[in-house]
């Protein structure tokens, strides 16, 4: 190792010794990125149906073409690897019904696939425009298990939300590791990379609480993404990095964004592909989802009794108070889902939680908020351990009823979220369900059917081609 190597801060050391070095072995992680990029591009071809999404894609300036550009699933579009990532990203996580990532920060690791499909398409292309073999989609599954790895394992030791920063800073930096790595960057190259992701700092978490919450928290994640894809161009390029941008006196990101807090990663190898959650029923925040599978629980039991409920009792971690317990009005869809209170009456009221329930019109049910307003949310100090405890990793929620001729529900409590991998082999035939409905709810019947039986024979999806894999979604 020379000098410079030497001087380089161990955390931009040890994640290009990760993305290089590192062999993924595990069988699991494969089998579950596979489940995690069609749950993934189904949820980005749903929010194709919603103009506030759709606003946002496509070449900046309109009418640009780029010939052996990458594509953006579900549309015509053609574009540069950078353009294309935010598109990607923007789809995918628009209707926040992606995968999810638990620990002291949190976040949906399946973001990088934005950074990722598109550098794969685009390099694919250009490889067999040059004669030579291209880019498969064993190629993106390994790199989606390693980006998913750097986000979760950054993400295991250290919270940036407690000092206002936005989860989307990981993004950013996993998705600038992989695609240096794609674009055949050396590690030297990586590291200068990285580093630059750390010194471009992070988004603050403004558009994700009160009275801000907004849709930027819709595109962010696009938008870190597609910048980890313009980085690692840079960095291939010769453009330098900075060896201390984390631990610099006074000016690096650890002194300046932490309070001085070493930043570090546990050993990496394939933990968080394996043990990543799905959000398989409905699209909400997740640290909501064992909150509204227990609503949905009750649901039979008090749908003809709403106007007779006193009190609603919920019963929760620390996490979700801290990110999703409001109250007062909620003014657009990426203020009510994150809102534990609105999604449990949601699923009370209507056995169920779709996108649509947080357009303006479902908003306008007046009961909606009248049961917000009877809701009380409480810490279980149990549930907050458990949440933390890396052998469990649980999510629970507890709601109950209490209504106002003194009876009440039994509570429903919920623990692990289908979507936990505790309950994965349970999980997988609706995640396919889930991506099936999506498909369809855009694609012809028979282009839909085609690209689901695609995903769904794992060596098949591994040899394909990723300008073909990517062809197929052309709509």
């Amino acid at each position: 190792m020379n000098q410079t190597m030497q001087q380089t801060d161990a955390l931009l050391t040890d994640i290009a010794d990760y993305v290089y070095d590192q062999e993924i072995s595990s069988s699991e992680a494969y089998d579950t990125a596979r489940y995690v990029l069609m749950d993934t591009l189904g949820a980005g071809i749903l929010a194709l149906r919603y103009p506030e999404c759709t606003k946002h894609l496509g070449p900046i300036v309109p009418g640009t073409t780029v010939p052996n550009g990458a594509r953006m699933p579900g549309t015509q579009f053609e574009l540069d690897p950078v353009h294309a990532a935010f598109n990607i990203g923007c789809a995918i996580r628009w209707l926040d019904y992606n995968d999810t990532w638990l620990a002291k920060e949190w976040g949906h690791p399946s973001d990088n696939l934005g950074g990722i499909l598109a550098t794969a398409d685009y390099l694919s292309r250009q490889r067999v425009a040059e004669g030579k073999e291209p880019m498969t989609m064993d190629d993106v599954l390994t790199a989606m298990v390693k980006a998913h790895e750097i986000q979760g394992s950054i993400a295991l030791n250290h919270s940036f939300n407690r000092v206002g920063l936005d989860h989307v800073l990981l993004v950013k930096v996993a998705t600038t590791a992989v695609v240096t790595h794609m674009l055949g960057g050396s590690k030297q190259e990586m590291i200068n990379a990285v580093s630059n992701a750390w010194v471009d700092n992070s988004s603050l978490r403004t558009y994700r609480h009160y009275p801000n919450a907004g849709s930027r928290k819709s595109w962010a994640a696009g938008d870190a993404t597609s910048r980890g894809v313009r980085l690692a161009l840079m960095a291939v390029k010769g453009e330098m990095g900075y060896a201390t941008a984390l631990s610099a006196k006074g000016w690096g990101f650890q002194d300046v964004m932490m309070n001085g807090e070493e930043l570090s990663v546990p050993k990496m190898d394939a933990y968080v592909m394996e043990h990543v959650l799905f959000k398989v029923s409905f699209p909400a925040e997740f640290h909501a989802q064992t909150a509204v599978e227990a609503a949905i629980e009750l649901h039979g039991d008090v749908k003809e009794r709403l106007q007779d409920i006193e009190r609603i009792d919920i019963v929760t971690h620390e996490a979700a108070i801290r990110i999703i317990d409001k109250t007062g009005p909620l003014q657009n869809p990426a203020d009510r889902d994150h809102c534990l209170q609105y999604m449990t009456a949601v699923g009370l009221i209507f056995g169920r939680l779709d996108a649509d329930h947080y357009e303006d019109s479902a908003a306008a049910n007046p009961v909606i908020d009248q049961l917000r307003n009877k809701m009380i949310v409480k810490e279980n100090k149990q549930y907050t351990e458990d949440y933390l405890d890396p052998s469990k990793r649980s999510i629970p929620n507890q709601v109950q009823v209490h209504f106002m001729d003194g009876t009440s529900t039994a509570p429903a409590e919920v623990e692990y979220p289908l979507g936990h991998q505790r309950r994965r082999e349970e999980a997988k035939p609706q995640i396919i369900e889930k991506c099936r409905q999506n498909l369809n709810a855009h694609y012809p019947p028979k282009q839909a059917s085609l690209l689901l039986e695609q995903m769904l024979d794992h060596d098949r999806l591994a040899e394909t081609p990723v300008h073909h894999f990517m062809s197929d979604w052309v709509y």
